[in-house]
């Protein structure tokens, strides 16, 4: 039986965490296992609209973040994913505080997987709910070698343990 490895998730976490992208929203995945994933984010003023809520650009970021991870847990060493469909259903806003990310995959297929997300503030309101539709792309052992390294991550180490 196959188990995350729990150090290549580790530093892929500090990988991801480390993208531009992410750090200009500042925000953190701080969790990923077999069919899901958590990512938090503390509310600022960049992310505000001109009416002082937070833009929903942000909130499709937080949930296109999330249910890419959620997937990844479950696909084959070297496979990769790309987002074909995001749909988010923004049903409140906030100006401050911290929004926590949870997704799950609901479906894992060969070519397309499919996965859901919830974003909530720190009281545990729910603000926005999305599904996300991505594509498999087979094989896509990309180069992350320089990347790696300028975090002092020679390699990272394989997905998966038997067990």
């Amino acid at each position: 039986m196959k188990v995350l490895n729990p150090e290549h998730i580790r530093q892929l976490m500090i990988f991801s965490n480390s993208s531009p992208y992410a750090a200009l929203l500042g925000m953190k995945v701080v969790e990923v296992d077999l069919g899901s994933c958590k990512v938090e984010m503390e509310v600022k003023e960049k992310h505000l609209n001109p009416y002082g809520g937070i833009h929903g650009g942000v909130y499709e970021s937080l949930l296109d973040t999330a249910t890419f991870w959620a997937i990844y847990g479950q696909l084959d060493e070297g496979d990769g994913l790309t987002t074909v469909d995001l749909k988010a259903d923004l049903l409140s806003t906030v100006s401050e505080g911290t929004l926590t990310v949870e997704a799950r995959a609901i479906k894992v297929g060969r070519t397309i997987c499919m996965a859901e997300g919830t974003i909530k503030d720190q009281n545990g309101k729910l603000l926005t709910h999305g599904t996300s539709k991505l594509m498999v792309i087979k094989n896509r052992d990309i180069d992350m070698g320089k990347k790696l390294e300028a975090l002092g991550i020679k390699e990272l180490p394989p997905k998966f343990l038997e067990v």
